[in-house]
């Protein structure tokens, strides 16, 4: 008859906490033995305690441990393993961002702006001023809700005021030539030009902000100029006989004379901006680029003698959807500016390009020529250049600023 062996808990605490650990860390796999070799009892219901004692851990941590119940303290220490809870952030799975939404977005942007561009061709007798009136009045109506919620006030900060007058005065002003330009001349020729603004900014940047101005520079700048004199096709460079033009030769040079000045414009625009930078609200920027913008159009319709409705109401329905069409274009670009870095919103918005070609041969039958083609080549070439230097100075720039 084999002695039965008497069941001690606490016949030497030393053991009894060794065989926590290795219970714990095995898993209760197997007998367990001391440090002598011999197996060691295990209480009634697989029970193991230990005295409690302070572990190092900050709060106090119980050591005792039952089969299908998980360790008390175990999560209340540090590195210990224990899954994080469902509420927090470790835990929580991140949602991935869209790729390629801003891109997207500035494809959206492009193909609305040239929509609202062959609208503008197939208006009949409304001066481009006029247009123009009608984009600053939608301009108002979206800008005016804005201003009130966020408080900025209508006249801004007083040492900003004549940065913001410059601001929508050249503005508007670009505006009424670009739209002129692209009455008298080819759709894809006035588009084309207008996408030399890039370079001309960095020209203007270099004499009134001091910007570096590089070689790079120079040789965007050589071929957007290129582009530009391909498109114009100059009687002294292609001879009298100029084909592909819409019109006479005299509206095409003054469309071509519009849209450099509107680009010219533009990147005057753009360089005020930079100046200003961030001390002024977008919306106040917006906000005097509309009512000067106005203001200089209703002056101009009335010395014109041009101020008349349209009589055709399919060429008001053009207006309206100009307006929107515009708007949408702005919120869009202001959106992939906002999730996208600007270099590669910068170059994507070269597809506005290739939508005024598309457009152009689709619905106003109008095949451009391989001069324009070679135009459209060089100054798509310099400005995604520009662009893309541009966005590697801004990201060395960065590195720089984390190490």
């Amino acid at each position: 008859m084999t002695q039965r062996r008497p069941q001690n808990n606490f016949a030497s605490p030393f053991p009894s906490v060794l065989s926590l650990l290795l219970a714990n860390s095995r898993g209760l796999r197997g007998p367990l033995r001391s440090p002598a070799g011999s197996e060691l009892p295990l209480p009634r219901h697989h029970g193991l305690a230990a005295p409690r004692h302070r572990s190092r851990c900050p709060r106090r941590v119980s050591l005792r441990w039952t089969p299908g119940r998980k360790r008390r303290g175990a999560a209340s220490c540090p590195g210990r393993g224990a899954p994080p809870p469902p509420g927090s952030q470790a835990g929580a799975k991140k949602k991935a961002a869209c790729p390629g939404l801003g891109l997207f977005y500035t494809i959206l942007s492009a193909f609305l702006f040239s929509v609202a561009s062959l609208l503008l061709k197939k208006i009949e007798d409304v001066h481009s001023v006029e247009v123009s009136a009608f984009r600053c009045v939608f301009q108002m109506a979206f800008v005016l809700p804005g201003l009130i919620y966020y408080k900025t006030g209508f006249l801004g900060p007083k040492g900003k005021r004549i940065f913001l007058f410059f601001r929508g005065f050249l503005g508007s002003t670009a505006m009424v030539l670009l739209y002129y330009a692209l009455q008298v001349m080819p759709l894809a020729d006035a588009t084309v030009i207008t996408f030399t603004c890039p370079v001309f900014t960095s020209l203007l940047a270099w004499i009134f902000l001091k910007e570096k101005y590089s070689l790079w520079d120079v040789l965007f700048t050589l071929f957007a100029v290129t582009g530009v004199i391909l498109i114009a096709r100059p009687p002294f460079l292609f001879g009298s006989r100029v084909t592909g033009i819409e019109g006479s030769y005299s509206d095409h040079l003054k469309g071509t004379i519009a849209a450099i000045a509107s680009t010219l414009s533009a990147a005057s625009t753009i360089v005020i901006l930079r100046k200003v930078g961030k001390s002024v609200h977008y919306f106040l920027s917006i906000w005097y680029y509309a009512v000067i913008g106005l203001i200089g159009c209703v002056i101009a319709l009335f010395v014109l003698n041009e101020w008349r409705l349209p009589h055709c109401g399919r060429d008001r329905v053009f207006l309206i959807l100009i307006g929107f069409l515009g708007l949408g274009g702005q919120i869009f670009l202001t959106k992939a500016l906002q999730i996208e870095k600007a270099g590669p919103v910068s170059i994507m918005r070269t597809m506005d390009v290739v939508f005024a070609f598309i457009l152009q041969v689709l619905f106003l039958n109008h095949i451009p020529t391989w001069w324009t083609v070679g135009g459209a080549l060089c100054v798509v070439a310099s400005s995604s250049g520009t662009a893309l230097r541009k966005w590697r100075h801004s990201v060395k720039k960065a590195k720089e600023r984390e190490i």
